[in-house]
């Protein structure tokens, strides 16, 4: 795995995605209340044996930079490194990249210098675990150009991914992205028995969807993005005219994934954690997802009723409070008598001093967290957030989409942005 180098793609606005993206990248933003986005397809990289890993970056990247720094530190005798390779002005271009194809192209000179015999190319907005050693190894067995990693999805989630056909031995013959209509569709439906040929249950799913996971061999890689200067997509543009000329294979993958590009998928993804038995574990023996280390104290909870919750470190949860189905991130405080349910609170960047608080309150603004008495169901509770006392968000008018002046509503869901205030009393 030596020889590999993986690039993890920054992203872009991440539009889908926002107010969680006002402030940030998508893939600085928290997951399960510690963790955040970045930190999956770089643990995945480490715990499959690639230490040589480049994060191409442009949009809000600061906190993203930051985190990285203080979290990915490698043995100064080894020859590991997670380095940024942010979005900049060259002899050759002045522009943002354009796509996914245009930011890996506008950095050839870094994978050029390097000695890798493959690239992995990622996507920083997936939750999911994958050992990326059994990818290599499909990739040299099949003595491919590209490897594609795809996961069997239903009609219906096709319509909103990538969708490809194969042929007997996994070569991808066709690809769509994101198609619109049944009959654009219809094509890539896969034969019946089909999944249960390669041993896996089908369970209504009848597509293979693109999981946005490339691995190119070296050369290859070159070839095709200066063979199509003007290209700025690697589906639309790279792949989708080079079916008949290179070998771009099928990995396929059966386990847990989810892309957590809109706030829906987001909010669902955060609560599935909360489970009994939840559909991914961070801490598994098949390889840990690493963070940024805290000094935080435990988490202090007192007479309080908390069920299928994740409470992070350096939390206060005081006397009454009731939650359900909930994350809590870092640094929380929820005070007297609140009911929290579905809802994903990721907590602040630092404490409040007591003298702080007795500030704010004469000026009446709230503590960070949620204040005495209040009512919060099915939201998202950005960082560092102040919820007065005896507030109800609780999408009273059961609105879908919605925007006001501290407040967001996205598929349902309402989600306080970064920062924001709320006082007293407020009714959303």
């Amino acid at each position: 795995m030596q020889s590999v180098l993986g690039l993890i793609l920054g992203g872009g606005r991440g539009a889908h995605l926002f107010p969680l993206t006002k402030h940030r990248s998508v893939p600085a933003v928290p997951i399960a209340g510690k963790y955040r986005l970045i930190d999956i397809p770089i643990s995945n990289c480490i715990n499959s044996g690639i230490n040589r890993i480049y994060v191409l970056t442009q949009y809000l990247s600061v906190s993203l930079h930051k985190h990285i720094a203080h979290t990915y530190k490698f043995d100064p005798f080894n020859r590991g490194f997670v380095e940024i390779l942010a979005a900049q002005q060259t002899n050759e271009t002045a522009g943002w990249y354009q796509g996914t194809a245009d930011a890996v192209r506008q950095n050839l000179r870094y994978l050029q210098e390097d000695s890798a015999r493959e690239f992995l190319v990622l996507s920083g907005d997936q939750l999911y675990r994958m050992d990326f050693r059994h990818l290599l190894g499909t990739h040299r067995d099949r003595q491919a150009d590209v490897t594609i990693a795809v996961l069997p999805v239903t009609a219906e989630r096709a319509r909103d991914l990538g969708v490809v056909r194969v042929d007997g031995s996994l070569r991808i013959v066709g690809l769509v992205e994101k198609p619109a209509t049944a009959e654009q569709l219809q094509p890539f439906r896969l034969p019946a028995g089909w999944l249960e040929s390669q041993g896996i249950v089908s369970q209504g799913r009848e597509y293979l969807a693109n999981m946005g996971i490339y691995l190119f061999s070296r050369q290859v890689l070159f070839n095709l993005l200066q063979a199509r200067p003007a290209a700025a997509d690697f589906v639309r543009e790279v792949f989708a005219e080079s079916l008949a000329t290179c070998r771009i294979q099928a990995y396929l993958f059966d386990d847990y994934w989810e892309d957590l590009g809109t706030v829906r998928a987001y909010h669902e993804a955060n609560l599935a954690l909360t489970g009994d038995q939840p559909p991914f574990d961070f801490h598994s023996p098949e390889g840990v997802i690493y963070t940024r280390m805290r000094h935080l104290p435990a988490s202090r909870v007192s007479d309080a009723v908390a069920e299928q919750c994740l409470i992070s470190d350096g939390c206060v949860i005081e006397a009454g409070a009731k939650l359900q189905r909930c994350i809590v991130g870092l640094r929380s405080r929820i005070g007297r008598n609140v009911t929290l349910r579905d809802t994903v609170m990721n907590g602040a960047d630092r404490f409040e001093t007591d003298a702080e608080r007795a500030a704010n309150r004469q000026r009446g603004v709230p503590d960070f967290g949620v204040g005495e008495g209040s009512v919060i169901e099915r939201a998202i509770l950005d960082k560092d957030c102040r919820i007065g006392r005896g507030v109800q968000i609780i999408n009273r008018h059961r609105l879908q989409q919605a925007d006001g002046p501290n407040y967001h509503i996205r598929d349902g869901i309402v989600v306080i942005p970064n920062s924001a205030v709320v006082p007293d009393g407020t009714v959303i």
